[in-house]
């Protein structure tokens, strides 16, 4: 399916751009000029890129579940008593 008619692109340029890494709607356009035009197709480029087209915002957002995950796993530390 066409994502920008201004240009050509399909979906499937967009996932392929995407999995050599180009993770936002600017770095999409400066590869194949989508977006550029009438930006009409902008939208529908972030929604591809939001479900996982880019491998590294996949990962970006995996390391950041995993942080947050060991966050609030660890045990908090103990208060030191006050002497009597």
């Amino acid at each position: 399916m066409y994502v920008c008619s201004c240009f050509g692109v399909t979906e499937a340029d967009v996932r392929e751009h995407a999995a050599a890494g180009a993770c936002t709607p600017r770095q999409i356009a400066t590869r194949c000029g989508a977006g550029t035009d009438c930006g009409s197709c902008v939208r529908r480029i972030q929604g591809l890129l939001g479900r996982g087209a880019c491998p590294r915002r996949e990962a970006a957002a995996d390391a950041r579940t995993t942080a947050a995950t060991a966050a609030t796993a660890a045990p908090a530390p103990a208060l030191a008593e006050a002497p009597a």
